[in-house]
């Protein structure tokens, strides 16, 4: 049902701690009426920080830096953000953990998970910078220029003219010298195309980061733009040639190949690091596992449909005969509201989660680019449903594929996903309440909400037939087969053209969107681990949801109504508060979650 604002529920009592003093009791009954005294209103003010208050403190002092120090190449950067975690953590060390109320314990274990995270990135930062440096000769001298700017050192134009000066000539040389000697050079030392694109694009951020500290002075500084602008004009160009010349020469990458594949894998051992910050008590491989019998259960239910529908085993040919079932041109936003109504009004009959009635009226629709579509190939949503459709530029297939896989049945099956009581809602929820909470967001409860629905609304039988099914299996066979190739992927196990293969011929997707999937995947500015957090966050929270709701006395309502109010956090740490665990500073990850498949 929709109600005009969220229900009233027992409120946790958050205590802080204060300084006390026998003048507390004192007042002063001068002027309008009695007040504390002095010492009672300093000790009130200047208390100490609460978790939140800590949360945002830490927050705000890695931004300060970040931007303060965003230029890459340079060891001051690193040493100075390596002090700022570090003291972080002896400040939270200091911390009387077993004094702290639950909710601020919880956002302890949060804090504390992301400052070592914040660590191991700047690790695995520096390590990768460490990888390209032979690249980058010239450019320790322009980190230098940037380092005395942050540290507000105003330059020396003619010093500054021959730091940039020397930098042209350097970059001319190594040039020179990698084209003479290209194949020595790649003997003794092969270059990645993945590893020259992200040298490319560090080389890029540090031409932006001098634009801006030659900004600062030209034509304000006449003496500094007498001396500073030629070499500076040169440089930039110069920059920008090598980007280029790091891209195509460097690294083989053919700059006109639009549907290149071009991703970085991490390992598995860096794999590990990002399951143990997301509070996951699996390898990838077991993950893996775990996906592999959720697909075979998708397949078995594939072949019933098909067999409902007529069509024997061949559960393709029953999944075209769904993808060709779509709406024409210009009328996709119409079925949108359509399915978005139907799913308010299933979830209100049943009681499962009441929604705000702000949420449902104040969702938007949008129009996603040609240019987008190649990397997000179906909808996307939140407060802003984009809409994935053709567009008049693209050419005849694609506008075919764009059609047939956002067909009626297929959006029927995501649009719950990405509005009510999915991404919308979740977002809704999360600017209201433990707001404080959101540095901390992880797809595995971001995207884990929304794939709970999934497999909760296949259980209440929310497809109303064989077509519906299919649109629902074809969706939750491709959050396995997220798990499977992403992983694989990182792993070394599998190339991105073994990726989309994969999803061709085992989900069923047309190539071109395929290839989208990838590419998003490896390439779009996704964490390693962010297609496998859509299925594994789901399982997390129904195998929670059975054991509060089917085991533990909760209401359907009241536990979705909890889950969303701790934002969006690791869904271990929302089971340990919901079930009222003790919790420990060295709160341990081992829940070892049962999947989905029946």
């Amino acid at each position: 049902m929709i109600v005009a604002s969220t229900r009233s529920v027992s409120a946790v009592v958050a205590t802080c701690l204060f300084l006390t003093s026998t003048a507390c009791a004192s007042t002063d009954v001068s002027g309008d009426g009695a007040r504390l005294g002095v010492e009672a209103v300093q000790a009130e003010a200047l208390g100490l920080a609460t978790l939140p208050e800590l949360c945002a403190q830490y927050s705000a002092d890695r931004g300060s830096l970040t931007r303060l120090l965003r230029f890459p190449f340079s060891d001051k950067r690193n040493a100075r953000m390596l002090r700022l975690g570090t003291e972080w953590l002896d400040k939270l060390d200091a911390v009387d953990f077993e004094a702290l109320p639950r909710p601020d314990q919880v956002d302890w274990l949060l804090l504390r998970g992301e400052v070592e995270h914040d660590l191991a990135a700047l690790g695995d930062q520096t390590a990768r910078e460490a990888e390209v440096m032979h690249l980058v000769p010239f450019a320790p001298p322009l980190v230098a220029l940037l380092e005395a700017r942050a540290n507000r050192e105003l330059p020396s134009p003619k010093d500054a003219a021959d730091v940039l000066a020397a930098a042209s000539e350097s970059l001319s040389s190594f040039q020179d010298a990698w084209k003479k000697q290209e194949e020595d050079v790649q003997d003794s030392s092969v270059v990645s195309p993945s590893a020259a694109r992200r040298c490319a694009s560090s080389v890029s951020s540090l031409r932006r980061e001098l634009g801006s500290w030659y900004g600062f002075s030209a034509e304000y500084d006449p003496l500094f733009t007498w001396w500073v602008q030629a070499p500076w004009q040169d440089l930039e160009a110069d920059l920008k040639d090598f980007e280029k010349f790091l891209e195509t020469k460097v690294g083989g990458i053919d700059p006109d190949n639009e549907s290149l594949l071009l991703g970085d894998p991490i390992g598995n051992d860096a794999l590990m690091n990002e399951l143990r910050y997301e509070r996951i008590a699996y390898t990838p491989a077991e993950l893996i596992e775990i996906a592999n019998k959720e697909f075979a259960w998708c397949d078995a239910r594939r072949l019933e449909a098909a067999n409902a529908m007529g069509l024997g085993d061949d559960w393709r040919a029953a999944q075209e005969q769904v993808r060709s079932k779509h709406v024409g041109p210009g009328e996709q936003p119409a079925l949108i509201a359509e399915l978005s109504d139907e799913i308010v009004a299933f979830l209100g009959e049943r009681n499962l989660i009441e929604i705000p009635a702000l949420a449902n009226e104040s969702w938007r629709m949008g129009m996603m680019s040609a240019e987008r579509q190649k990397f997000t190939p179906y909808f996307t949503g939140g407060e802003v449903i984009s809409i994935a459709y053709p567009t008049e530029g693209m050419g005849h297939d694609a506008k075919a594929q764009s059609m047939r896989g956002n067909n009626r049945h297929f959006s029927r099956a995501t649009v719950h996903h990405e509005l009510i009581p999915g991404h919308h809602l979740q977002g809704y929820m999360a600017n209201r309440w433990s707001g404080h909470r959101g540095m901390f967001r992880t797809p595995f409860l971001v995207e884990g909400w929304a794939l709970y629905w999934e497999l909760r609304l296949w259980d209440l039988d929310f497809p109303q037939s064989p077509e519906d099914e299919l649109g629902m299996l074809f969706w939750r066979a491709h959050r396995s087969a997220r798990i499977i190739f992403s992983l694989n992927f990182h792993l070394g196990n599998w190339s991105a053209e073994e990726c989309v293969d994969f999803l061709v011929e085992r989900v069923g997707h047309d190539r071109n969107n395929a290839e989208a999937e990838v590419r998003r995947s490896i390439q779009g500015g996704y964490g390693p681990l962010y297609q496998a957090a859509y299925m594994v966050g789901g399982i997390q929270l129904y195998a929670l949801h059975d054991e509060l709701v089917g085991e533990g006395g909760w209401s359907e309502g009241d536990f979705n109504e909890a889950v969303l109010r701790q934002n969006s956090i690791a869904p271990d740490l929302i089971r340990a508060y919901l079930r009222g665990d003790t919790l420990t500073r060295d709160q341990p990850v081992d829940w070892r979650f049962p999947g989905v498949a029946k």
